[in-house]
């Protein structure tokens, strides 16, 4: 296998950026920006830690995120499986990066930055849902921020609901469960999942 080792073998490679590439990062959100990513109701957070790294999906009904100010972004912290892998690494690196998708635009945003785990209870109050509020919120200093060109979505055809796969063809939660834990009860565990998830969502 031969392999690239060092900067100057990629750069030797894929040649020079274009100027597009370079002047779309920003320190802070211009209005442009902070438009896409209030049309986003799904993010990944990817964080970093001792153990390694973690990518997570984030999702609400609205905005995934609320925008402070051009600076801060603020992401409440819902339902979750309480592994708490984003949390644990932002608390000892706050190093983060956020990928914004927007429903039917093939254009992304992506933030990198530092973050920390707010519990204050103004700001967790202020995230209110049915009567329920995150345990947490991470609060997102943003470093740079920029849009990611439309062709990996356009190569995927992501939002092209003719090569939606039907999850019928795909093996339920419950059988991954069981492919790693051998004596899993995955019947119970997919028949019990949608009505768990129903009361568990905020």
């Amino acid at each position: 296998m031969t392999i690239i080792a060092t900067v100057e073998e990629l750069q030797a490679l894929y040649g020079g950026t274009s100027e597009a590439s370079i002047v779309k990062v920003t320190d802070s959100l211009t209005a442009e920006y902070r438009q896409m990513i209030e049309a986003s109701p799904f993010a990944a957070l990817a964080t970093v830690g001792p153990e390694g790294l973690d990518c997570s999906p984030r999702g609400d009904d609205r905005c995934v995120v609320r925008v402070a100010d051009d600076k801060t972004v603020l992401m409440p912290d819902w339902r979750g499986n309480n592994r708490v892998d984003s949390l644990a690494n932002i608390v000892r690196d706050p190093r983060v990066a956020l990928l914004f998708l927007v429903p039917g635009s093939n254009t992304t945003i992506r933030i990198n930055g530092t973050a920390v785990v707010s519990i204050d209870q103004a700001l967790t109050d202020s995230f209110e849902v049915d009567g329920k509020h995150p345990r947490s919120v991470v609060v997102v200093t943003i470093g740079e921020v920029y849009f990611q060109c439309a062709r990996a979505l356009i190569r995927s055809q992501l939002w092209n609901a003719e090569r939606f796969v039907g999850s019928a063809s795909l093996p339920t939660p419950g059988a991954l469960l069981k492919a790693a834990k051998a004596d899993f009860d995955k019947e119970s565990y997919d028949r019990e999942w949608a009505g768990r998830a129903v009361k568990t969502m905020w």
